[in-house]
């Protein structure tokens, strides 16, 4: 397999805290990995410092072996990684089409020039952008209307307009922070299936995610983080039985020997 992303000691330190301290995990093309732990265990400034919103205070993170470590998040973007968020981050007077149509400028070929004086250029542009909107809702299962804004949407589709817009990036990696949180059960079925398709375009998609069930159904391969630090890796029956995780999630069970009782 080919590594889209490698990450090598990642860290990042706010004061005395260690959120990631020393997380190394490589995922490849066509690889749905999970990374889990409980509360806090740093997983989201993971993904903050994969795509740039953090500035790691060690370690690597390399896209395709090209190092991008510390780079702006618009560079990484354009680089080709795209996220979904663990609070929606939709434009919610925007209609569902443009929420869409709004991930894919980093690859349209549009200037500043071209948007004032709407050249032929910007039209055909434009034209593209919504034959893909379409697409990509398609893809996703979106079954509702695409000219109102996101706000009148139900939970569960502002999570598949977010994925769409998140896939119309064409990205060769897809962070998914918590996909499934607030879906009913009808619905995380129906993400585990869009997860899978959207690893056989060929893409690596990295998730963190609380539904163990869902990741132990849908991972290739899970790592786990606890207070920061990666306690464990592999598949997701070497990590179901891992004595350090079980530990981070249901705790340590301290024995106290009770002396026997002597005869009376």
């Amino acid at each position: 397999m080919s590594a889209v992303l490698e990450v090598t000691d990642l860290q990042i330190q706010f004061g005395g805290v260690k959120a990631v301290d020393g997380l190394s995990f490589v995922a490849n093309a066509k690889e749905i990995i999970a990374v889990i732990g409980p509360n806090g265990a740093g997983k989201t400034s993971a993904f903050n410092c994969i795509t740039g919103f953090y500035k790691p205070t060690g370690g690597s993170v390399k896209l395709n072996g090209a190092e991008i470590t510390g780079k702006r998040p618009a560079d990484i973007a354009s680089g080709g990684v795209s996220r979904t968020f663990q609070n929606l981050r939709l434009f919610p007077d925007l209609t569902v089409l443009d929420n869409v149509r709004a991930g894919m400028h980093l690859y349209g070929g549009q200037n500043f020039l071209d948007a004032i004086f709407h050249t032929p250029r910007f039209k055909r542009s434009e034209a593209l952008y919504t034959d893909e909107a379409h697409y990509w809702l398609d893809f996703v299962g979106y079954k509702g209307e695409r000219g109102v804004p996101i706000r009148n949407l139900a939970y569960g589709q502002q999570k598949q307009v977010e994925i769409a817009r998140a896939l119309a990036r064409k990205a060769e990696l897809l962070l998914l922070d918590e996909p499934a949180a607030g879906l009913n059960h009808n619905e995380k079925q129906t993400l585990l299936e869009l997860v899978r398709r959207i690893r056989d375009l060929g893409t690596a998609v990295v998730l963190i995610e609380h539904d163990m069930g869902l990741v132990m159904e849908v991972s290739e391969r899970i790592v786990v983080m606890n207070f920061g630090k990666e306690i464990a890796e592999g598949t997701p029956a070497e990590v179901k039985a891992n004595p350090s995780v079980i530990e981070a999630y249901l705790g340590k069970d301290d024995e106290e020997e009770v002396p026997s009782r002597g005869d009376a």
